[in-house]
């Protein structure tokens, strides 16, 4: 997910590809902050949270009934 991912965009997706995708980026999230934590420099600071962002999206979305 490079560019942000609209709700509208999240709406079409199915139920396994939101559970993907939601997991994919806790992973990313898990690993930039084990980065951090290590002491390391990251590419991209404001990555952690664009990300924390998508996740709450499809999150939303996903609660949405």
């Amino acid at each position: 997910m490079g560019k942000q991912t609209k709700a509208s965009d999240i709406r079409t997706w199915s139920e396994e590809e939101k559970e993907k995708r939601l997991m994919d980026l806790r992973s990313e999230l898990l690993s930039l902050r084990s980065i951090h934590t290590g002491g390391g420099v990251q590419d991209n600071p404001a990555r952690v949270k664009q990300i924390k962002r998508a996740i709450a999206r499809i999150l939303t979305v996903m609660n949405e009934k």
